[in-house]
């Protein structure tokens, strides 16, 4: 069986100290080398705006200052997976600044928040935050999701945000009943936001269950099978996989193993791996910013690899 070696573990941890920024060397940090939580939400802080929401290239491929929906649930995903809120609280100014932003109805409608702003069209950004109506449409799906996911799991019930969340959710759940096409993000987040509605027992009338068993059945369907594909922007198994504890790891212990291997053949020498994704033709009006966006993100994306490869053993101790 093939193992990340410590020489090469100790590799990726120098090339974050020499080449991370700080809130990427501080979420590394929390997630190898036992570091706090609350170092992230410092790091986390710099990028949250006035009205509560986040931007400012948090997420590194749109490098819009105004906060947006999608920049707010990027902050938002990091904060549930450090545990923040259940050791800071509800009340921490940080969380209820994004709770303040998402119930204030900018940049969202009847439908949902939005996946992309006009604004971000006057800043540096991959394509596909190039403000569109019609792909708002499709892919606002996935974030309502994962916003609606959050709100459920910390809001206060009584409050205006979680009776938004409700009214969205309730919309989304009917929707998901009918609709075969999710977007790229849509099954994964209406996943997320069904087990939050499973286990708060919200909405009985609905069979919650069984749009559950079609969104991880969606989710399936997505992963790229053929490792000749990887070094191109395709979902691989981690996208949906974390550890073998993942609901979608059953059936797809073959294909896991695969990418492990493939992970550790693949990381460049004395360093970490590339990214599989440019900003095609915007890459040459933006070169140098893209440059730097790629850094930022060979930093995120080797955390979550190195998360992959720890879950299943793969990493010497």
């Amino acid at each position: 069986m093939k193992m990340l070696k410590r020489i090469e573990y100790q590799e990726i941890r120098t090339w974050f100290h020499r080449n991370a920024r700080p809130l990427e060397m501080a979420v590394w940090n929390y997630f190898h080398e036992n570091g706090p939580r609350e170092a992230v939400a410092d790091e986390l802080a710099y990028f949250q705006n006035e009205d509560g929401g986040f931007g400012n290239a948090v997420e590194p491929d749109g490098w819009n200052p105004e906060s947006s929906p999608y920049a707010t649930m990027t902050a938002a995903v990091l904060l549930r997976r450090i545990e923040f809120i259940e050791h800071a609280g509800i009340d921490h100014p940080m969380v209820q600044g994004i709770l303040r932003y998402l119930e204030s109805g900018v940049y969202s409608d009847e439908d949902g928040w939005f996946f992309s702003i006009p604004s971000s069209d006057n800043y540096p950004h991959a394509p596909w935050w190039a403000f569109s109506e019609e792909e708002n449409k499709l892919q606002s799906l996935g974030i309502t999701a994962g916003l609606g996911a959050f709100i459920l799991h910390y809001a206060e019930p009584e409050s205006g945000v979680y009776k938004k969340a409700m009214k969205y959710t309730e919309q989304l759940l009917e929707k998901a009943g009918v609709t075969e096409d999710f977007g790229e993000m849509g099954a994964g987040g209406m996943c997320i936001l069904l087990v939050e509605v499973l286990q708060k027992g919200l909405f009985p009338a609905m069979d919650c269950g069984k749009l559950l068993e079609k969104m991880g059945a969606a989710s399936n369907s997505r992963i790229e099978r053929n490792p000749e594909k990887w070094a191109m922007y395709t979902p691989r198994p981690s996208e949906f996989i974390e550890s073998p504890a993942s609901p979608l790891y059953k059936g797809n212990e073959e294909i896991v193993e695969t990418e492990l291997n493939y992970l550790i053949d693949t990381r460049n020498p004395g360093g970490v791996w590339n990214i599989t994704w440019s900003w095609f033709d915007l890459g040459e009006k933006y070169t140098k910013e893209f440059a730097i966006s790629a850094n930022w993100w060979m930093g995120i994306k080797a955390i979550d690899k190195v998360s992959f490869l720890k879950n299943f053993g793969r990493v010497e101790v």
